[in-house]
């Protein structure tokens, strides 16, 4: 028998995601789990052992009827006996009828209308992890619990860290500018936690080298590992750091789940009782704007440092 898992994206979605994986497998013992994602993901989940097979989607348009039908096609000749859709897309409801339409009907575990096992979208504000726990629940899969990254292992060694250090990650998504505290208050609070002993760690890509180039001026004595750490970087440094602080962006989800004490600001661009990383020391921090937003009242929300 084989089982099917639909999620596509994106970074923050995929690590919250790994215990849902976890559980599945737990409740599928022996049987055959496909996993079907997106390019970017794929290194991370075929790392962490949660599946047996990887599907890349490359998420044709649903009018290039000849791309879409070859994935329906390779699904409905597979014969899988249940579909957990952990996306819950318009895209993916559409995979949903589309296999209805090639014949083939296996238990489909989503928000698609009519399936087997039907999770209807939320009327108001709900965690994803909620909203995906109430899921699993309906084919009696208990609570899959937290994220561990204990998969995600990386000498870090050659960064030359100091003992004592915090990481700041001053990024997000380009195209929402909201979403960024400003540069020159994580600079602030950079030196503020250098006068406790912590050495401000930064984190970020290409996309936040003028951020994080505008920190490193105000706060010369931060490391800066732009565009230096990959995926399994960032969990071993969230398990050495005293902290982090960061924006509402992918990489405090990984850090958040590696276990280390975590501040994570959010704007009223994104909503974090829908979305926001999960850990055992995770705490959160909105305003209307981040620019309204002190360096005061971050330093005074930071979690108890390790």
């Amino acid at each position: 028998m084989a089982i099917l898992v639909i999620k596509h994206s994106a970074l923050g979605d995929m690590i919250l995601s790994l215990p849902l994986f976890r559980a599945i497998r737990r409740h599928h013992p022996g049987e055959h789990i496909v996993l079907l994602t997106t390019a970017p993901y794929v290194d991370l989940i075929r790392r962490s052992g949660l599946v047996d097979e990887i599907w890349t989607d490359m998420r044709p348009k649903l009018w290039q009827i000849e791309a879409t039908w070859r994935l329906i096609r390779r699904i409905r000749d597979t014969r899988f006996s249940r579909v957990y859709d952990l996306q819950g897309s318009q895209r993916t409801k559409w995979y949903y009828r589309l296999l209805r339409l090639s014949g083939v009907r296996p238990e489909w575990v989503g928000n698609a209308p009519g399936c087997a096992y039907h999770i209807p979208d939320p009327t108001g504000p709900m965690h994803i992890t909620e909203l995906r726990r109430q899921q699993l629940a309906l084919v009696g899969i208990p609570d899959p619990g937290l994220p561990d990254l204990d998969f995600l292992q990386s000498d870090i060694a050659g960064f030359n860290l100091p003992p004592r250090y915090a990481l700041l990650v001053p990024g997000g998504a380009p195209h929402r500018p909201a979403k960024r505290w400003p540069a020159e208050h994580f600079a602030a609070l950079g030196n503020r936690l250098l006068a406790k002993g912590l050495t401000p760690v930064l984190i970020g890509r290409a996309a936040e080298r003028t951020e994080i180039e505008a920190i490193k001026a105000a706060c010369p004595s931060a490391v800066d590992l732009c565009e230096r750490t990959s995926i399994t970087d960032l969990a071993a440094l969230g398990r050495q750091a005293a902290l982090a602080i960061g924006n509402d962006t992918g990489p405090m989800h990984i850090i958040a789940a590696s276990g280390c004490p975590s501040l994570v600001l959010y704007s009223q661009e994104s909503d974090p009782r829908k979305v926001s990383p999960r850990g055992d020391w995770v705490r959160l921090l909105q305003r209307p704007s981040l620019q309204d937003l002190s360096v005061e009242d971050a330093e005074a929300a930071l979690p108890p440092m390790r």
